[in-house]
């Protein structure tokens, strides 16, 4: 473990700390648990807010007016750690990965996996905590496999994507993966060319199915005709052709139809397509079958209730999956999910302190340290975002405000229009759902930090990443680094 890793402090109310390898404990007063009230428990407040209460992880509590996550108080978190801060609640993890797990035991007769996506959030925590929970990783990069690597107890199984491998994230995978899902020909080439008189990972060719499901956003389908990932038909014979001829270790077929979606019908036309394909390329009865991620979460109170995982995604793939083999003939496969954000998103929160309360003609803005640099979704989906205060957060609102971040973009807006109560200058925000695709997609731009991340369990907080320092910047950036080089 790191010296960054191990940083952590206790911040709970119990009074015996559980015991946690590489934690130690600093005690930090908050008010007695028997003044807890879970969410459910609290009367007298409006059904909005406690309907955004129900976007928190399920571990969160108003205790004295003040907003609790994992035992710890989230404004003496923020006060001692800063903000832009990002808050991980390890019990709701467990959740998640629990939930998957049990619905495919009830849904699914033969083998199967869970593979996190890791490009919803990766670092060597999180590595770690997948491995524990017998996941693989999905890494798509040289550099995600490397996190992958330095989990800090356990190595995951690493799966590896990218429609456009370069040749450090072959060569990469081909020393660490337990499986290379293969985009296009010129990469199973590239393959062939690298691993001369020897076997490379278990190879899956990767399905374009001409199919996408109704997501929130055109950016995130993947799966419809001209899609950039992927082969159609013609060309994945080719490849299993290739794979044949190569004597390379052709084991499974992917497909990925997008991202953040409840309708998982168009799942039957491409499920029946990809088992019928299994057949006619003779992948045999030891053979593997992925059909992707992209479940979908509630990111607004007004999206709630979330539809169920078992019975509206996974019973239908499952059924559909079966139906396919018997009627093709087909051995059931080892079946593969590989959720991202339906596993971290509604773990982790987003603190942020308001610096400028502004009015602009008839909107009232709350300035916040932080947004466009952290979570670009919003500008880049149109993604709608809730929040509540940390201290008060069941006062009821009296106004509508515009919650934007410091960045010089107009699209630098967390949330067009939210109601709260009055909020003054230093006060902080808790945005929920915020787990996924935010930090994994963060940027430097106007010099912006990247910001710390905690996880939380118990009362106990573990750094999982430091904030990033002006120091960091320069040092990537190569200042007084001797000048000009000559070439040649």
């Amino acid at each position: 473990m790191t010296a960054i890793q191990s940083a952590v402090f206790y911040a709970g109310r119990r009074t015996s700390q559980p015991t946690y390898p590489g934690w130690t404990r600093l005690y930090n007063p908050i008010m007695d648990s028997a003044s807890a009230l879970s969410l459910s428990d609290r009367t007298g407040n409006s059904e909005t807010l406690q309907r955004r209460l129900a976007l928190f992880p399920r571990s969160t509590q108003i205790q004295d007016d003040r907003l609790i996550i994992g035992d710890c108080d989230v404004h003496a978190l923020a006060e001692r750690f800063g903000t832009p801060l990002y808050l991980y609640d390890r019990a709701e993890l467990d959740h998640a990965a629990a939930t998957y797990r049990q619905a495919l035991r009830a849904c699914w007769p033969a083998r199967w996996q869970i593979t996190y996506a890791g490009k919803a959030y990766l670092n060597p925590t999180l590595a770690d905590w997948a491995a524990h929970q017998g996941f693989w990783v999905d890494c798509s990069s040289a550099a995600e496999i490397e996190i992958a690597l330095h989990a800090e107890s356990k190595r995951p199984r690493i799966l590896v994507h990218g429609v456009n491998k370069s040749p450090d994230d072959l060569d990469a995978a081909l020393r660490a993966a337990a499986v290379i899902v293969v985009d296009n020909l010129s990469e199973l080439r590239r393959i062939a060319h690298r691993t001369p008189g020897r076997i490379p990972p278990d190879l899956w060719l990767r399905f374009q199915p001409g199919r996408s499901v109704p997501t929130h956003h055109a950016a995130t389908q993947t799966g419809q005709r001209g899609s950039k990932f992927g082969m159609d038909e013609e060309q994945l014979f080719e490849a299993a052709v290739f794979c044949r001829e190569h004597h390379l270790p052709l084991r499974g077929i992917h497909f990925h139809l997008g991202s953040q979606f409840w309708d998982a019908s168009p799942f039957r036309e491409a499920i029946y397509r990809a088992v019928s394909l299994a057949r006619r390329i003779g992948l045999g009865d030891d053979w593997h079958f992925s059909v992707g991620g992209g479940w979908g979460v509630c990111y607004h109170e007004d999206e709630l209730p979330e539809p169920d995982l078992e019975s509206d995604y996974l019973r239908p793939i499952t059924s559909w999956t079966q139906e396919a083999c018997r009627q093709q003939g087909v051995a059931l496969p080892c079946l593969h999910l590989e959720p991202g954000r339906s596993l971290v998103a509604r773990a982790g929160v987003a603190i942020y302190r308001v610096g400028t309360v502004k009015r602009s003609g008839n909107r009232l803005w709350l300035l916040v340290d932080g947004g466009l640099a952290d979570n670009p979704r919003p500008a880049l989906y149109g993604v709608r975002y809730s929040c509540l205060t940390v201290t008060r957060p069941l006062a009821e609102p009296t106004e509508n405000v515009a919650i934007a971040g410091p960045y010089c973009e107009s699209g630098d807006v967390l949330i067009e229009t939210i109601p709260l109560r009055r909020v003054e200058e230093g006060e902080y925000i808790a945005l929920p759902v915020s787990g996924a695709y935010q930090l994994s997609m963060a940027s430097n731009y106007n010099g912006a930090l990247r910001p710390a991340v905690l996880l939380l369990e118990k009362g106990a907080v573990q750094v999982m990443e430091r904030r990033e320092t002006p120091a960091d910047l320069i040092r990537r950036q190569g200042a007084n680094q001797g000048g000009l080089l000559p070439l040649g």
